[in-house]
């Protein structure tokens, strides 16, 4: 981006208070008539700078605008403010990121809505801010015309993706500068792009929808991450004996100064409180059972490479979601929510199924939209961008609400078995332990290698009786115990 300039002249001519100052180039920039400017030779700034010429503005006196927390959805009033992207005294434009939030269900950027100059942070990181409340005080400066028939320099213009808007046709077209860039990259024209944002913004997702409908073309959920070759396998010892597995702590231990500490919940762990209170309302109903997943790791094998061609990290979980959602067209209701008094069922026609992840800011359930159309290869490909947002502590409220049935991977860490806490208005939730090579016996008696992985389901037992859970989980079951019978019901 052309770099900001700021020019900053004050004194006193005729008895009037004058102020040279631009904050940042777009299009000009904007200097005092040249009576009142000493020094400043306009025959060699044109000699050097030919066929440019700038306005002559006046600027008045700068106020003090209080940037208030705006009411940002979902019911929330309070945030944690996590980063601070500006400091006191920094310029900032319209649609700058001034600073990121987290509330009780995701972290959103706050960007300005003046251009001016930052002159108080009213928080500190980590302390919580009401919604309604001033964020920061902005200094803006109101520019009037002076004369129109001034000589005036023009800097050269900036290029799409460095504008923060732009008009077009009397008014303004909404971009943040990622996706003008994106925009510009695809020689697109954001005039005959339809925002779907707030104010008819234009959101990354209009432009990709946009170029879809041009090219015919299947974009991608997410970026296409780098390759990396699996490592070669050594050959075996001769020495089979399988060691102990030494488990490696995670993080340091944590260092105890001697003192008691009282920390004030916040954030997710907020969130945590105030949905397993209500959990605790439902009648959970229990259902346990083992997989064998044999067959499903010999084909995982299989499409390991060709998922890596595709850029796609090809996990167990794609399956374990695509096989629930076939199941779930066959038993709706484990698809459902019921209201808080539980006098209203609402079938849910989109399986978004969610996630239970672990991250550095607890435990975040984000989930992936409309599985009952996505391939297994779209469904990894959309779990792999979640569990990358996740790790970067980048979900959005989108990510993390409106999921219909929940899964969660226990197993990844460690167990076999647990008791899952329903999600409200969820009305079912499983549990995945950890595959283990156990002893089975085959059709002939046979004793056989197997891979053995137990679920755990709960169930709202005011709406989901034993039975309905029963026959879910099996014809689950069968789907990956059998990958090959999921083509049957694929459409």
């Amino acid at each position: 981006m052309a770099a900001a300039v700021v020019l900053r002249s004050c004194y006193r001519a005729t008895g009037h208070l004058l102020c040279v100052r631009h904050i940042r180039l777009y299009s000009s920039f904007h200097l005092l008539k040249s009576k009142y400017i000493c020094g400043f030779d306009k025959s060699a700034w044109k000699h050097r700078n030919p066929h440019r010429l700038f306005r002559t503005t006046l600027v008045s006196h700068g106020q003090i605008v209080q940037f208030k927390l705006s009411d940002i959805g979902e019911g929330i009033t309070e945030v944690t403010v996590k980063e601070w992207y500006v400091k006191e005294g920094d310029v900032v434009s319209q649609f700058d990121s001034i600073c990121e939030v987290q509330s009780d269900k995701a972290s959103v950027t706050i960007t300005s809505r003046y251009d001016g100059i930052i002159r108080k942070l009213h928080y500190d990181l980590d302390e919580v801010a009401f919604v309604g409340k001033p964020l920061v005080d902005i200094e803006t400066v109101a520019l009037k015309d002076v004369a129109s028939e001034e000589d005036v320099v023009e800097t050269p213009a900036v290029s799409h993706e460095e504008q923060t808007h732009q008009e077009i046709k009397g008014h303004k077209t909404l971009a943040t500068p990622a996706v003008r860039r994106l925009a510009m990259e695809n020689n697109i024209k954001l005039s005959e792009v339809v925002g779907t944002g707030k104010d008819d913004r234009i959101l990354k997702e209009d432009i990709l929808n946009y170029l879809a409908k041009q090219t015919g073309a299947i974009l991608p959920l997410s970026p296409k991450p780098a390759i990396i070759a699996p490592p070669s396998k050594s050959k075996p010892a001769a020495d089979m004996t399988k060691m102990p597995r030494i488990l490696v702590p995670i993080s340091k231990p944590v260092e105890m100064s001697g003192e008691d500490k009282t920390v004030t919940l916040s954030g997710f762990q907020k969130v945590m409180v105030k949905t397993m209170t209500a959990a605790l309302k439902i009648p959970h109903f229990g259902y346990c059972d083992e997989i064998d997943l044999t067959q499903l790791v010999q084909l995982r094998e299989q499409l390991k490479p060709v998922a890596q061609e595709r850029g796609i990290n090809l996990t167990f979980m794609p399956f374990f979601l695509k096989a629930a959602s076939l199941a779930l067209l066959h038993y709706p209701i484990l698809n459902a929510a019921v209201d808080e008094n539980c006098q209203n069922i609402t079938y849910k026609a989109s399986h978004n199924i969610g996630v239970a992840m672990d991250t550095g800011q607890g435990l975040v359930v984000p989930n992936v939209k409309n599985v009952q159309a996505c391939s297994v290869f779209e469904v990894a490909s959309e779990l792999n961008h979640l569990q990358s947002l996740g790790s970067a502590n980048q979900l959005g409220t989108n990510d993390l609400t409106g999921g219909t049935f929940t899964l969660s991977n226990i197993g990844a860490i460690g167990g076999t078995y647990a008791k899952p806490v329903i999600l409200p208005p969820e009305v079912a939730i499983g549990a995945l332990g950890k595959i283990q090579v156990l002893p089975r016996f085959n059709s002939k008696g046979e004793v056989f290698k197997a891979r053995i992985m137990n679920v755990s389901w709960s169930a709202d037992h005011r709406v989901i009786d034993g039975a309905t859970m029963s026959r879910f989980s099996n014809l689950w079951k069968s789907y990956l115990e059998t990958p090959a019978s999921m083509l049957l019901d694929l459409k």
